[in-house]
């Protein structure tokens, strides 16, 4: 998630670098028939690019919002997942002895649900960081699972049906515990259905075909008809605005692909990690993720 309100315009250009080429291109391409074929050559009626960046204007205003509200659908769900987190430990807590050895190995398994969820959605090594967080016997039946943060939560499941069946929780406890887990598993799924859901390639395609256009016939018209210089850098600056402005909608509508714009997963799991410790009782925690340049992960 990118955390400062002015990015680097190394991180901007790198961002747009291939899109501004094109523009280039274009623009010394179209200047060949004004410069070599004056006599013969006919303006554009400026109303043409107007109308048409008017459109631009509006398809990457709707692109960039679509793209947000599938990024913070994903931080709704990962605030939901933090709240879940606390509210199992808590329950843990309250309706079970508090000598019981399964607090902590429920505790430490949502912990290890949330850095291997986080890490699946990326498409990272899901066991990465469960080191210490679930037993050696579990990690091998894990092995077998294509879906790692849903083998935990079956052991979570496992856990609660134990503690049932010992007489230590009674059916008022043991709901409680399902509906916490009900609503764990309905954010994975919600993450799930972002990650596998992909935005029509089809729309920015045609979108960026509708800049180059702009960008084709604005250069074509009697008003840019100055120093071959100035056209480029005016044309350069202007198609900047909607390639970065499609560019950003571009990457916020994947928040799990492991970028600067991601939905912190990492992050957030840390402080999970922490605030799960600390209902633990534990001295000895961990640190929080620190950013990386503008962005935290």
């Amino acid at each position: 998630m990118i955390i400062k309100p002015v990015l680097p315009l190394k991180y901007v250009f790198k961002e747009i670098s291939v899109s501004l080429l094109v523009v280039l291109s274009i623009v010394l391409i179209t200047d060949i028939p004004v410069i070599f074929f004056s006599r013969h050559y006919t303006e554009i009626p400026v109303t043409i690019p107007t109308t048409l960046g008017i459109a631009i204007s509006i398809l990457v205003s709707f692109k960039v919002n679509q793209s947000y509200d599938r990024w913070w659908e994903a931080r709704k769900i990962w605030g939901a997942i933090v709240n879940d987190s606390r509210t199992l430990v808590l329950q843990l807590k309250m309706y079970t002895e508090s000598d019981n050895p399964m607090i902590k190995t429920m505790a430490y398994r949502q912990i290890a649900w949330c850095y291997s969820l986080g890490q699946s959605l990326r498409g990272q090594n899901p066991y990465e960081n469960l080191d210490g967080l679930i037993s050696e016997s579990e990690l091998e039946l894990l092995q077998s699972q294509k879906n790692v943060p849903l083998g935990i939560l079956d052991f979570q499941a496992d856990s609660i049906k134990t503690l049932f069946d010992e007489g230590k929780l009674d059916n008022f406890s043991r709901l409680q515990f399902e509906e916490t887990l009900e609503r764990l598993t309905a954010s994975m799924g919600r993450c799930e259905r972002i990650k596998n859901t992909v935005f029509p390639t089809t729309y920015r395609k045609g979108l960026h075909l509708a800049i180059y256009l702009f960008v084709i016939f604005l250069s074509l018209t009697e008003p840019l008809n100055l120093n071959i210089v100035i056209e480029v850098l005016v044309l350069l600056i202007l198609s900047m605005v909607f390639l970065f402005l499609e560019k950003a909608a571009f990457r916020l509508q994947d928040p799990f692909e492991n970028l600067p714009t991601d939905t912190p997963v990492t992050s957030i799991a840390r402080t999970i990690d922490i605030n799960i410790r600390q209902l633990l009782g534990e001295t000895e925690l961990p640190k929080p993720i620190e950013p990386i340049d503008f962005y935290i992960m």
